[in-house]
Order: structure tokens, then C-alpha cells, then sequence
């Protein structure tokens, strides 16, 4: 399967996938995201078809982008979903997901969205502490029920990624430490309203090699063959997500080169792969449109204020995180400049790009690029601002799959004290 690259220029100018991006800022306004259907559909499929002959789940991890409008795309295309709330779980459900098909991840799940997940019957819990274990127990005994269930072991394995987004290390609060995994499985075993299913792991995000998760593959493998020998059967192996993209100099390993080596690494076990790509699957497909409001220059910086700002795209303040940018409108080189591309918001850390060189001036529209994942999803009103409008592309078409939020919309819920 070819990934398709949605984002070029035709005729100096960029375009998703055949709408011009210039026709969707005018019409929508900025700061807007833009996703393209056909991008995330090859990418999800690419994995797919790496996968073909292997039992497998494809999951897709929600939190990257959960959009009503990219949870449809992907469940039209039979995927499944990993979630880490019941908000979630509701918006697969009003995309037209399968409950059957959703993993419930998380290491704060409360009671009542164990019972909700129960009730709507998700396919399985993938469990994170001894508490968290014996409240599933507690819930699906007072309502009758099984509840399938995975512990997600932590296997100390460095993930070689930002500190922020490691998540299988002893330090970090996800899972159960490996050592101790078999005692709770064996406890689990005896809990009649208990179903053990899996293992689930997951040791980080924008992974670029996959030696680590071979790593975690060898040890959590150790730990499905021990349990076997006690007589614990596990259906299926989860082994996360976390696929890298490239967004400057990285040269990660394609998400179908983790999905092949994973499968031969199960070593023709018996186990169905289960996968959680996220950022894999949606990253490359989206942009952030922004238009530049003023330029700026003083002894030591040249600025770029622009109507997008850290609330629209938090990544790089949080993580240090580096996106593609680059002018709608292509222009002659020798016109560069270097510039910080900042917002409105009244913090330093509001930067979306530092020292970048290209051509720009008042008025010009940018486009920050890989901000399919990670990007709308955190946004917030910080400043009071409203958040962007989400537009998808399907070929020649635009829609606009979520409005852009008003300033009234801003305090709809809130209310003054009475006289």
C-alpha cells in the first residue's frame, strides 16, 4: 500500500489533497486544521497490509486526534480503538465505532466508566494497577457480567524518545512492573467475574527504532510463556503503539517495518497482535493553516505574529517539538529571512517555530505541517481564545467537520453569582 503524501504544491500553490489551501483559509478562516481523508486511509491501510496473513487488531489510539470526522474514515475501514476515557469511548461510539472493537487504556479509570464500558460491552480493559484490578472485579460482579481484561506490564525498557511521552520505564506511572505481573495474573485467574485475555505494553510515543520495542517484545513474550505454564491461556498480545513519523531529521522506521518485525518476533505463538498507532496513522495527514498579523524586529530577533498560538498547538512549548513550516504561496528563496514564528497568547513559551528561514511578511498564510495528531487535541482557550475550526478534505471536496468555536461559546456554561 502507497502512503499518499496529501500536501503539495500545484500551480506555487499548496493544496490538500485537490482543494487549495488558500480557498479553504478564505473560506473557513484561520487559524484552521486541515486534515486529508486520503492520507490517513493509506496509512492506516499500509499497516494493515503489513499485517496480512497475521492475526491481528488494529487499534487506533484516540487521543492522537478524536475528531468525529477521523474516527468515521477509520471505522468505515473496520478499525478498532484505544481509549483512555469514557468521553472517548462516547465519540467512537457517535463515529460509528464498535464498542467490541475498543481497548479501555488508562492508569485512572473510575468506577463508573468501568460499569459504562461494561454495559456497552468494550472488547477489554487493559489494566494498570492491583487496585484498579480488584474494582474491575468489584463492577462486573454487580452487574453480572465477565470482564476481559490484559494487565499492561512495564517491561523498564528505555524507549530512547522525550522524557514526556517515555512510558515504559519503573519511573513512569503506566502499567505494572513486569516482576510483579505473574502474581496478579494468578490473582486475576481466580476472580470469577474476571476473564484473563492478554498483555498489553506500551513503552512510549514517536518511536524511531524499533530495537526497544523488540527489547519489550523478548521480555513480555518471557512473561506469556511463564503464565501459560501455570495455566493462565492468553488470547492476545498488545503491544501499543507509538510509531514515530518524521517531522525535521528523523529517519524513522516505517509503522509497517514495526508491524512485520513484531509479528516474526511472536515466534509463531498462538497470539493475536494487537496494535495502538496513533500519531502513525494521522500525524502526516493534517496542517495547521495560520496567517501572519504583524512582523516584528529588534536587536537580536525577527518575528512572525501570527493568529495561531501555543493554545492551537501546544507541542512545541510542551515537548520541544519541531514542525514542518513552510509559505502557502511558494516564493523565491532569496527573499528569506529568519524568523520566530509566535501568537497572541501573553506567555514566552508562545512559539509554534524558532529560527526559521523563508521568505514572509504581513498577511502571508503558513502552514505548519504534521499536526494531524497531538495538535487540535490539546488545544484549550487559553487567553480566552476559541478554538480552530477542523476542516477534512476528500479529494475535490471540503467540510468542515468541526466549527470553529465563537467567543460566546467561551462561557455558554458558566453563570455569575446571584445578587
Amino acid at each position: 500500500m502507497t502512503v499518499v503524501n496529501a500536501f503539495n504544491y500545484l500551480d506555487g500553490c499548496l493544496h490538500a489533497e485537490q482543494v487549495s489551501c488558500e480557498a479553504i483559509a478564505r473560506e473557513y478562516g484561520t487559524p484552521t486544521f486541515v486534515y486529508s481523508r486520503a492520507g490517513i486511509e493509506s496509512r492506516y491501510l499500509q499497516i494493515e497490509d503489513a499485517l496480512r496473513g497475521v492475526r491481528h487488531r488494529i487499534c487506533y489510539a484516540v487521543k492522537a486526534n478524536s475528531n468525529l470526522a477521523v474516527l468515521n474514515v477509520l471505522a468505515r475501514l473496520g478499525a478498532g480503538f484505544d481509549i483512555v476515557s469514557v468521553g472517548e469511548l462516547e465519540r467512537v461510539i457517535a463515529a460509528g465505532g464498535q464498542p467490541s472493537k475498543v481497548v479501555f487504556s488508562g492508569v485512572g479509570k473510575r468506577a463508573d466508566e468501568m460499569f459504562h464500558a461494561l454495559r456497552v460491552g468494550v472488547y477489554c480493559f487493559n489494566v494498570e494497577s492491583a487496585e484498579e484490578l480488584d474494582v474491575l472485579a468489584a463492577c462486573a460482579r454487580d452487574l453480572g457480567v465477565r470482564a476481559r481484561m490484559s494487565l499492561r506490564v512495564n517491561p523498564d525498557v528505555d524507549a530512547q524518545t522525550h522524557p514526556y511521552i517515555s512510558t515504559g520505564l519503573k519511573r513512569n506511572k503506566f502499567g505494572v512492573a513486569i516482576e510483579d505481573a505473574r502474581e496478579l495474573y494468578l490473582h486475576a485467574a481466580t476472580l470469577p467475574s474476571l476473564e484473563v485475555v492478554g498483555v498489553d505494553c506500551h513503552i512510549g510515543s514517536q518511536l524511531t527504532d524499533p530495537a526497544p520495542m523488540m527489547d519489550a517484545l523478548a521480555r513480555v513474550l518471557a512473561l506469556v510463556d511463564e503464565l501459560q505454564a501455570y495455566g493462565v491461556h492468553i488470547e492476545h498480545l498488545d503491544m501499543g503503539g507509538g510509531f514515530g513519523i518524521r517531522y525535521q531529521d528523523e529517519l524513522p522506521s516505517s509503522p509497517s517495518v514495526f508491524a512485520q518485525m513484531l509479528a516474526e518476533g511472536l515466534g509463531g505463538r498462538d497470539l493475536e497482535l494487537v496494535l495502538e498507532p496513533g500519531r502513525a496513522i494521522v500525524g502526516e495527514a493534517g496542517v495547521l493553516l495560520t496567517r501572519v498579523v504583524y512582523t516584528k524586529r529588534n536587536s537580536e530577533r525577527s518575528f512572525l505574529i501570527a493568529d495561531a498560538a501555543m493554545n492551537d498547538l501546544i507541542r512545541p512549548a510542551l515537548y520541544q517539538g519541531w514542525h514542518p513550516l513552510r509559505r502557502v504561496h511558494e516564493a523565491s528563496p532569496q527573499q528569506s529571512e529568519t524568523w520566530d514564528l509566535v501568537g497572541p497568547v501573553c506567555e514566552s513559551a508562545d512559539f509554534l517555530a524558532l529560527e526559521r528561514e523563508l521568505p514572509a511578511a504581513a498577511g502571508d498564510l503558513l502552514a505548519l505541517e504534521c499536526c494531524g495528531a497531538y495538535a487540535f487535541a490539546m488545544s484549550s482557550n487559553y487567553n480566552a481564545r476559541p478554538r480552530a475550526a477542523e476542516v477534512m478534505v476528500d479529494g475535490e471536496q471540503a467540510y468542515v467537520v468541526r466549527a470553529r468555536e465563537q467567543v460566546s461559546d467561551l462561557f455558554a456554561t458558566e453563570s455569575c453569582l446571584p445578587e
